[in-house]
């Protein structure tokens, strides 16, 4: 008698997610000027000149702002890269990563 030769396969489940995403949030001082949160807006941010002239508007009235919602290495890769701008430049600076959703 031959030996009898099974095809079965065990199918390991995988779960997959999105990665946990995190807010960057940029705050009012008295010290940092408006077009140096414009320029930090433009070139860290990649946002318009208009659009980055309303969130420093937005951040002036309401002492803070999301700037953006990016994965945790972006988002700290944007702050870390701002915030040297604003030392340099003398600037107290301050921004935030917080997960999103909080």
């Amino acid at each position: 008698m031959g030996k009898q030769q099974s095809s079965y396969k065990t199918k390991e489940r995988i779960d997959l997610h999105e990665p946990r995403r995190f807010k960057v949030t940029i705050y009012n001082d008295d010290f940092t000027t408006m077009e140096f949160v414009v320029k930090v807006l433009t070139t860290v941010f990649f946002k318009s000149t208009a659009e980055a002239e309303a969130l420093m508007l937005k951040v002036h009235h309401r002492r803070s702002a999301v700037v953006g919602v990016y994965s945790y290495d972006i988002a700290q890769s944007k702050v870390q890269k701002a915030t040297r701008m604003a030392r340099n430049e003398g600037f107290p600076l301050r921004l935030t990563i917080t997960p999103e959703g909080n």
